[in-house]
């Protein structure tokens, strides 16, 4: 059954707001537009799809608890995001990962994880933290330069 989050951070320059409708379907069939994110671990995105950065950030919410959801869904599972409606006058991309994170936490029973986001008044904006991820989206593969 679907069910929505509403993820809120209130601040002196506004806030970061996101409402997040999911459903989780206990199936690995690949149902269009969908990304598969980490072994039989499917995200399905919504109806009409959605901008690259909204994707590539509901993937990353949804890879920060991969292993966690895998081990309870063995047989593999598809989260299919129904809605993402973030307002354009505080709108940041890395909300939706944050948004992702409480939904996945929230309906899979999931421990806190050091996902989370302050705002910094020295710094004037929001501070992003992945737990154990220092830099999302980095390869952490190390490359050799051809001598």
């Amino acid at each position: 059954m679907a069910r929505t989050v509403r993820y809120r951070l209130r601040s002196p320059i506004g806030g970061l707001t996101a409402d997040l409708t999911a459903e989780i379907r206990q199936s690995t069939d690949s149902v269009a537009p969908d990304i598969q994110v980490y072994g039989k671990l499917r995200l399905a995105l919504p109806p009409g799809g959605l901008h690259w950065k909204d994707a590539a950030w509901l993937s990353f919410g949804v890879a920060l608890n991969a292993r966690e959801v895998n081990a309870r869904f063995p047989d593999g599972v598809t989260i299919r995001v129904l809605a993402l409606d973030m307002p354009l006058s505080d709108y940041r991309a890395e909300v939706a990962a944050l948004a992702m994170d409480l939904w996945l936490r929230e309906e899979c029973g999931l421990p806190m994880n050091g996902v989370a986001a302050v705002f910094s008044a020295s710094a004037g904006d929001y501070v992003f933290s992945w737990g154990d991820v220092e830099n999302p989206f980095s390869d952490p593969t190390t490359r050799v330069r051809p001598a």
